[in-house]
């Protein structure tokens, strides 16, 4: 067995292919995500699920210890949760902008500040977080802000965690990718060249290859995957 992966958003399109993929390398699995949706993952002998609201610190905090009950340890946490909303600085309120901060950052933060004090006291571990191309590039940014700049948050959240995790082995990164090929993108775009998004499965390929003895070399905290898109 090589170890544990948790991911949240566990039953997305993303969280998804990311199960599959370390199921597949033989991986343990702790799939979390919200009551309904947990309720559809398949449970294994090597996945277990655990239904949690990620904006809930009080239950992320038990969730942690039921996954550590189950599991003993986590090597890597791959969080897949979020949101989006379209909309411009003059379009966009708090109340949008608030919304987007917790279900972009506040999802991330409850459940890593948990893992990182575990993790810290094992033997060390991963964190990835999925950014967003928007958050880099303003021109994309400017009719999507609320959902751009909170994810932007993300960046700095993985600098910090790799600035104090580094002498307990704590590492983070955060995966920018293009347009996702997802039946929802598919639909919404249905005049778009699908064979220039990068899809689920490539993704979660390129997420195990930061397991790997190469992939643990890499120091670079924002990993870009925009296909040709």
């Amino acid at each position: 067995m090589k170890g544990t992966v948790l991911i949240t958003g566990a039953s997305g399109n993303l969280g998804g292919a990311v199960l599959n993929k370390f199921l597949d390398r033989g991986y343990r699995i702790a799939a979390l995500d919200t009551p309904r949706s947990a309720s559809m993952i398949t449970e294994t002998d090597r996945v277990k699920s655990f239904p949690v609201d990620l904006m809930d610190e009080q239950r992320v905090n038990e969730v942690v210890k039921e996954v550590y009950t189950a599991y003993g340890s986590i090597d890597m946490a791959v969080f897949t949760a979020g949101g989006f909303a379209m909309g411009n600085i003059v379009e966009t309120g708090t109340d949008t902008f608030e919304k987007m901060y917790r279900l972009n950052f506040i999802t991330a933060y409850t459940i890593a500040r948990q893992l990182f004090i575990r993790i810290a006291k094992q033997d060390g571990g991963q964190m990835v977080f999925i950014g967003s191309r928007p958050s880099l590039h303003p021109e994309q940014a400017k009719n999507m802000i609320a959902y751009s700049l909170t994810k932007s948050l993300l960046f700095r959240l993985a600098e910090v965690i790799n600035e104090d995790g580094s002498e307990v082995n704590v590492r983070a990164s955060v995966i920018i990718p293009g347009i996702i090929d997802t039946p929802q993108n598919r639909i919404a775009m249905p005049d778009a060249d699908f064979t220039k998004w990068v899809s689920p499965t490539e993704i979660a390929e390129n997420i195990y290859h930061l397991t790997t003895t190469a992939g643990r070399k890499l120091r670079e905290s924002i990993i870009k995957i925009y296909g040709d898109s």
